[in-house]
């Protein structure tokens, strides 16, 4: 439902931003655009969904073999002390609690390729648990949530794109971009526990969130003290040698089971092509939603607003340039890469605003993409607290972003 009034406002805003810019400015070029931005949005959802074809089959077919060898059980019985109070709906030892943990590894690893196959095969489970209702269940919410949160230990793709355009050290951003993720991630763990009264202060809880804690801190001192060449070179060779030891520790575990390999790879993989041609419908809709915001001119009315009311609060006003990165980031991940892309190249990539569009793009994901393919997979409809929670993680995030990135180059 809010997914509906929000879909309806973007093409109503556009109509009416369109509409004043053609009688008050005599811009008779705008409703081509917006007209053309239809088309060209469609096309890139449908190439996305067409693209995401391989790999859900791929991660689909490897989850299945992972199932059969027992490995998913195993995990799922390990997690149940914690995830039985994250998600207190689900049946302990559940294999879902391994698919979503398998989930939040790509995710936290930034191996994005395997986490949206990995987390549809997750949202799959939970809606077998939840009876096919068009309602998300508490758990899904909880899932999805700590989906758009977007903590990411090792951002691979900023660091990759930052070395591209000529930042003289790539990887300076990545302290920040750890800890405003970690902000985003946990304001929107607050927010869901807090809707759903979930008690975070059970001893359980408290225990796993102070070891996370610490893990972040010692990831952050650790990688805080190498080179750019050395943390390049660490980050990949991890999240590579993580992704193929799950390969190979799920065939063996297969295998020692006696399971055809082959054939339960199949098996799966067939579920992964309908995952991927189920999506198609949810993508056109929120990219073409997105792309008519953006050609009618309201993002940069946004934009220009927010400007003139900071200077108007006698505040700095330097991180003004970098809001449309931070405002399309909830709405479309590559929106967001190409104007993180764009700044770069405008202020350059070593420049505040380079710097600060970096962390921004690794501070949180994107949300409406998220809520749409992962809800839209499984026919869930009424989504209930996850886009306020989600969006609440985005705004910590984002606004974390820009108070750490003061702190560490303004």
């Amino acid at each position: 439902m809010v997914l509906n009034y929000i879909w309806i406002a973007f093409f109503l805003v556009a109509f009416v931003v369109a509409a004043v810019r053609t009688v008050a400015f005599g811009d008779t070029e705008v409703f081509n655009s917006i007209v053309s931005s239809t088309f060209v949005s469609a096309e890139s959802a449908f190439k996305l969904s067409i693209g995401l074809t391989g790999v859900l089959t791929l991660w689909m077919g490897i989850m299945r073999v992972g199932e059969c060898g027992g490995v998913v059980n195993a995990l799922a019985r390990v997690l149940s002390p914690v995830f039985s109070r994250l998600f207190p709906g689900l049946p302990k030892g559940h294999p879902v609690n391994g698919s979503i943990f398998m989930n939040l590894s790509a995710n936290m690893l930034g191996l994005d390729n395997a986490a949206t196959p990995l987390g549809l095969k997750a949202m799959r489970e939970l809606q077998e648990l939840n009876g096919g209702s068009e309602r998300a269940s508490d758990a899904m919410v909880m899932f999805l949530v700590l989906n758009t949160s977007g903590l990411t230990i090792i951002p691979i793709s900023i660091m990759m794109y930052r070395s591209q355009l000529g930042a003289a050290q790539p990887t300076d951003v990545f302290v920040p971009i750890l800890i405003a993720t970690f902000v985003s991630t946990l304001a929107g763990l607050v927010a869901v526990c807090a809707w759903q009264k979930i008690n975070l202060f059970n001893r359980t809880l408290l225990t796993f969130l102070v070891v996370v804690t610490l893990v972040v801190a010692g990831i952050i001192r650790l990688f805080a003290g190498m080179d750019r060449a050395a943390m390049d070179t660490w980050s990949t060779l991890v999240a590579n040698v993580f992704l193929f030891t799950v390969i190979t520790v799920f065939i063996i575990a297969a295998v020692v089971k006696k399971v055809n390999v082959y054939e339960a790879f199949i098996e799966g993989a067939k579920d992964g092509f309908g995952t991927a041609v189920r999506i198609i419908p949810y993508l056109v809709a929120i990219l073409v939603a997105v792309g008519v915001f953006r050609a009618s001119g309201a993002m940069d009315w946004l934009i220009d607003g927010i400007g003139a009311l900071v200077r108007a609060c006698g505040l700095d006003d330097g991180f003004v340039p970098a809001l449309p990165t931070a405002l399309m980031k909830p709405l479309s991940g590559s929106g967001a890469r190409g104007l993180m892309v764009d700044a770069m190249e405008t202020y350059g990539a070593d420049s505040f605003v380079g710097r600060l569009v970096s962390v921004m793009q690794g501070s949180t994901d994107t949300t409406f993409y998220i809520l749409a393919v992962y809800f839209g997979s499984v026919g869930v409809r009424q989504t209930r607290h996850a886009l306020p929670c989600g969006l609440i993680a985005d705004f910590a995030g984002l606004t974390a972003a820009i108070v750490v990135s003061y702190m560490f180059f303004g």
